[in-house]
């Protein structure tokens, strides 16, 4: 096939070199891309928010399939003049990706759709900020409606800190002030394509800058796939994983699709294992990142024809997706600064000798060559990811890894992945 991936990140790198590994040859395109998905693809200069220049370019290169990495250009509609001019694209229309781009939004998807969540007020202005902040009492939730780069978020036992979060996002919009839901949280993706969903193996992210999970929020800096501890509270991960599809997946699929609005793409439902039963702390319209990385390497069947299934309404189709039995962890080696004001521009060195490490690869986030060097252009960095048979033996793989990879600077944890380890 001929393959155009939009989108920059290491989740974008992580598709794109599970597409390279299949028997299959495909001729694949990225735009823009970054320093290591140029090992793997055509870089394209073209602009992934705009429509236009998107359609342009897939109609004249007979693109089969086009998969939208980010959630910026879903929410800002990129999918859907691809899909009225009958170009497959695994990704939602702008109406459909609401459900990432407004969490009012989703919270009412799911109010409609019988699925259990946490309680929230969506407010305007301060005053009711602070009475849903006194409502649900600490530690308090406080996020940003819209999309914020996985950074719009702050749980916290001081009010005065949710209210400072409140007010820095109240001049873009609203903010949900939420039920704090307590439990271990767990990923779970479902290929839609608007009638059907199809789950993947589940994984579980380190959202937190710092070990412990001490420090502020993040895209990700780390993850691990699959969950062995579902096994003790559900009989196993087959078991989680039906009982979310029936219960979250397949009623927010068919009320999407009953209000004219069907999903097609990636639902990411972001879960929270609670006393009360497993509930959803937000839904994503795309792969999530980091756990793309631990999640598709482990898959056995061909991605491009799962993707390209859910992109023409014919998921029903094909068999469950399955996965192999080896374990995946992946660290996130961040630049200094990284939340709030990272230093870029730093060279990157040792890329080649962790890859040396038996069972490593890394998945470039945001890279560039520049006067010969590799260097650092972003926050997160670049992931390091090792399978193995056992959760003891990827985890050493990838911080083997990570260890010979230079970046003044550079921060990571050091406790991805540590307790499943010693499990």
């Amino acid at each position: 096939m001929r393959i155009l991936v939009l989108g920059s990140g290491a989740r974008e790198h992580a598709i794109i070199l599970a597409l390279r590994s299949e028997e299959e040859s495909h001729a694949i395109f990225a735009a823009p891309g970054n320093a290591g998905i140029a090992r793997e693809a055509h870089l394209v200069d073209l602009d992934p928010m705009d429509p236009t220049a998107v359609l342009t370019f897939a109609k004249s290169e007979a693109i089969d399939l086009v998969v939208v990495g980010p959630e910026a250009p879903l929410v800002a509609g990129v999918a859907d003049p691809l899909r009225a001019h009958g170009i497959p694209v695994f990704g939602p229309g702008k109406a459909a990706a609401q459900l990432e781009g407004s969490k009012t939004y989703a919270k009412r998807i799911m109010d409609a759709a019988g699925v259990p969540t946490g309680g929230s007020v969506r407010a305007h202005d301060v005053a009711t900020v602070e009475a849903a902040l006194d409502r649900f009492g600490a530690p308090h939730v406080v996020k940003a409606d819209g999309l914020a780069a996985g950074k719009g978020v702050i749980v916290t036992s001081d009010r005065a800190a949710a209210l400072a979060h409140a007010e820095s996002y109240l001049p873009s919009g609203a903010v949900l002030i939420e039920e704090f839901l307590s439990g271990p949280e767990v990923s779970l993706f479902f290929l839609s394509d608007g009638d059907h969903v199809a789950p993947l193996s589940p994984a579980q992210d380190f959202k937190r800058l710092r070990d412990g999970d001490e420090g502020p929020n993040t895209g990700g800096m780390g993850a691990y796939s699959p969950l062995p501890w579902l096994t003790e509270r559900f009989g196993g991960e087959d078991e989680f994983v039906a009982q979310v599809t029936r219960d979250i997946a397949e009623p927010v699929i068919r009320q999407m699709d009953a209000e004219g609005t069907p999903f097609i793409g990636l639902l990411y439902a972001g879960l929270i294992l609670t006393e009360q039963g497993v509930k959803v702390i937000e839904f994503n319209a795309r792969f999530g990142d980091p756990e793309t990385q631990v999640v598709l390497p482990r898959l056995i069947d061909p991605l491009s024809r799962l993707l390209l299934a859910a992109a023409s309404g014919t998921l029903e189709d094909q068999p469950r997706p399955a996965f192999a039995e080896a374990t995946a962890v992946t660290v996130v080696l961040a630049s200094e600064g990284y939340p709030e004001a990272p230093l870029t521009g730093r060279v990157l060195t040792g890329i080649d000798e962790a890859e040396e490490v038996d069972g490593v690869h890394v998945a470039h986030a945001a890279t560039a060559r520049r006067d010969g060097d590799l260097v650092a252009t972003g926050g997160r960095v670049l992931s390091v990811v090792a399978t193995g048979s056992t959760f003891g033996e990827a985890r050493e793989a990838a911080y083997a890894g990570l260890e010979r990879i230079g970046l003044e600077g550079g921060q990571y944890r050091t406790d991805i992945a540590a307790r499943v380890a010693q499990a």
